[in-house]
């Protein structure tokens, strides 16, 4: 009704002086009326002009219903908006372009769907040559051997990055739920990552009871620890450190903190460290960073309904929480 009676005010307006620009005329010409008659006119005019508005209402109020709604409509333009002449029009000019955003929608769809099918492929195809060059390393050098195989983990955990990336985009397509241990999946998140905690020197420490079950997705769950823990070695900043693992029970939820003992977030960046490709100050410092894994930590744990906090203390270390439903 609001919008309604914005649009009529000019109308109105108009109409208003109007009435009041012919008495004036009539005094201005010296001819006396009588005030009866005047104001019989006014009424009369009063009256076609709350015919018209009611009528203008009742063929337009659909539209006008429609664009004064705050809730979004469950189809763009349906139904119509009315059969009066501007409705109807109106009506249709939007049904073309919800043509024509809906065809640019299912092509950008496409072409995403394509995009991401070519990925998985490639990485896939690019661990098998990985997997060979790991196989061949048995008749290098062991003094050159160890740099290899340093390299190669880090294309292999690219790879994971990216394709754990693309899989984002069909989350739901791709996880499933369930009660797992989780002193047995940390261990083997450590164990996918035993050869960087060897080349750092540093030692993972487990404060875990054997016994506390969480609600997850294993693969998805591994995937975010072992993100944290590569970050947590390559800036633990020297070997002798120690990753520690605990869990704290916390009602309804398990709380897993994954402490280092590194150099640390400066305190400006630690607001900032989810964001993707955000490598803050510590990682152009040592140029390990790609900022993508706290994303994607993020971005997973909100999917599989788990929370994540980070604290940190420069030349200390940094803590990542991770609040996990109990089973």
């Amino acid at each position: 009704m609001k919008l309604f009676w914005k649009e009529q005010l000019p109308l109105i307006l108009f109409f208003t002086a109007q009435m009041l620009l012919v008495p004036f005329v009539y005094g201005l010409t010296g001819e006396g009326r009588p005030v009866r008659i005047i104001l019989y006119g006014i009424l009369l005019s009063v009256s076609v002009l709350g015919i018209y508005l009611g009528y203008r209402y009742f063929t337009h109020r659909a539209m006008y219903k429609s664009l004064s709604s705050e809730e979004p409509p469950g189809e763009l333009f349906n139904p119509p908006l009315g059969d009066a002449a501007l409705p109807e029009a109106f009506h249709e000019r939007l049904a073309q372009f919800e043509g024509l955003y809906r065809e640019q929608l299912h092509r950008h769809q496409s072409r995403t769907e394509q995009h991401l099918t070519f990925m998985n492929r490639w990485v896939h195809q690019m661990k098998t040559p990985l997997s060979v060059i790991q196989l061949t390393l048995s008749d290098v050098e062991e003094e050159h051997a160890e740099s290899i195989r340093e390299e190669l983990e880090r294309i292999r955990k690219g790879l994971d990055m990216v394709l754990y990336s693309a899989r984002l985009e069909h989350f739901e397509q791709d996880f499933a739920v369930e009660a797992i241990g989780l002193l047995g999946a940390t261990r083997e998140a450590v164990v996918e990552n035993r050869a960087l905690f060897i080349r750092k020197g540093i030692t993972p420490k487990f404060e875990i009871d054997p016994e506390a079950r969480v609600f997850t997705d294993a693969k998805w769950f591994r995937f975010m620890l072992g993100q944290i823990l590569t970050n947590a070695l390559n800036y633990s900043g020297g070997p002798g450190k120690e990753v520690v693992l605990t869990a704290e029970d916390a009602g309804e939820h398990i709380r897993l903190h994954i402490r280092d003992e590194g150099i640390g977030i400066a305190p400006e960046d630690i607001d900032r460290v989810f964001r993707p490709y955000f490598t803050g100050e510590r990682g152009r410092q040592y140029l390990e960073s790609t900022g993508m894994g706290l994303y994607l930590v993020r971005e997973i744990a909100g999917m599989l309904g788990h929370n994540v906090e980070l604290e940190s203390t420069p030349g200390k270390g940094t803590t990542i929480s991770l609040s996990l439903r109990k089973v």
